[in-house]
């Protein structure tokens, strides 16, 4: 058994379209009083804190699906590391998370990306299921994780970053932290451009040669094959494409009040974590 290193350890386990590489990249470099591992070197996490040439470390990385097994493996070694996650409503968190893979490749329709009545959709039903991700981290981790709210970076980024500095107890100065949006999303003509040229390359992203070599030039020709369609999409008429929507907002009602329950327990939990600490 590894012995206590008596080090204070934070692990932010980054969901996709959450705003993860946001506060990768633009809020955590910016704290004070915490040595931060980005998600680049995370293979080194281990070691890097075992090194010991820290007193408090701030580890972040995003798994999406494969987040019970992160768990398990950090945990092993650092079991007292408290957790930090960040959810996103699941109509809109299935909603953008659609429009990223079809960006990529998938050409498939909505209702085939997430099924709710047969559950055999690419995107399976469980892993909307936040409140699991919740109880499985207190499975793995002594402290209760903080669950905090992509709705509320969205819309009061200084007012979330301040409370996630808080709760690391760290400082942090706001001015430096570049609040403009990265880029804006691409549009329905732009995407269904992409679903279109599916039909007769595969641009999904996937790895086709052992050699690391080959592999790089592969994804960047998928690359350039990927986003000249998307610049080109701007300028074709919109007459060109279906006008059924890229998601109809009646699929999207129905996810939200599938997980309506789950999302409320999200919720409920966050503000009991926020009542305990307030009352510290």
């Amino acid at each position: 058994m590894n012995k206590p290193l008596n080090k204070e350890i934070y692990f932010h386990v980054g969901i996709a379209k959450t705003g993860t590489t946001f506060l990768q990249y633009r809020v955590f470099p910016k704290f004070e009083g915490i040595y931060y591992i980005q998600r680049t070197r995370y293979k080194r996490a281990l070691k890097i804190i075992r090194a010991k040439k820290h007193a408090r470390y701030l580890v972040s990385r995003e798994f999406d699906l494969h987040l019970e097994l992160a768990a398990e493996s950090f945990s092993s070694s650092f079991p007292d590391t408290k957790p930090i996650i960040v959810f996103r409503r699941q109509d809109s968190y299935i909603a953008s998370q659609y429009r990223r893979f079809v960006k990529n490749g998938f050409t498939g329709k909505f209702t085939e990306f997430i099924d709710l009545d047969n559950d055999t959709g690419f995107f399976k039903k469980k892993y909307l299921e936040f409140f699991n991700q919740i109880q499985l981290l207190e499975k793995y981790f002594n402290p209760k994780p903080l669950v905090l709210f992509y709705e509320d970076l969205r819309s009061e980024p200084v007012t979330f970053i301040e409370k996630l500095a808080r709760q690391l107890n760290v400082s942090i100065n706001i001015k430096n932290v570049n609040l403009d949006k990265k880029h804006s999303s691409y549009s329905e003509k732009q995407l269904k451009a992409m679903m279109s040229l599916g039909k007769y390359i595969n641009m999904e992203k996937r790895r086709l040669f052992k050699n690391d070599f080959l592999n790089f030039f592969w994804r960047l020709y998928l690359g350039s094959i990927r986003y000249t369609t998307l610049f080109l999409a701007k300028f074709i008429p919109q007459s060109y494409f279906s006008s059924e929507p890229l998601i109809n907002k009646s699929d999207l009602e129905k996810i939200r009040e599938y997980y309506n329950k789950d999302w409320e327990q999200c919720i409920d939990y966050a503000k009991k974590f926020d009542e305990h600490s307030s009352s510290e």
